[in-house]
């Protein structure tokens, strides 16, 4: 099992940047594919960004491509999710979550494992 722990949210102005944090304890952190993903008040949590266990394939949805990068650091067992040139319509609750075994990368439903999610709030 893993336990995982989102930080960094926050309030920001539309422009802005905010570097999210998931810490995961308990099984290796390389185990899993790690993934973010985003819920906003009345939608469904929808796929953000995921990277493989080995850290060198990332993906990433249409919507935040090229304002977003994940990254994992196998050593302090934790991914981050830095999000530059943000807009009103990324305010959302975002999720870390870790997947034992993913063939899409972008499926919720192939994630095992996930935090308490962490508020991101962007005005514009």
């Amino acid at each position: 099992q893993v336990q995982l722990v989102e930080s960094g949210g926050g309030l920001v102005q539309a422009g802005g940047s905010l570097r999210l944090s998931c810490a995961a304890s308990g099984r290796t952190f390389s185990s899993y594919t790690m993934g973010w993903f985003r819920q906003a008040p009345g939608k469904e949590r929808d796929f953000v960004a995921a990277i493989s266990r080995s850290g060198i394939n990332t993906y990433y949805a249409k919507s935040v491509k090229g304002r977003f990068t994940i990254s994992g650091d196998n050593a302090k067992n934790t991914v981050s999710l830095q999000m530059n040139s943000l807009k009103a319509e990324d305010t959302a609750v975002y999720y870390c979550g870790a997947a034992t075994s993913s063939r899409t990368y972008v499926s919720r439903d192939e994630y095992d494992y996930w935090g308490q999610g962490t508020q991101v709030t962007v005005s514009s």
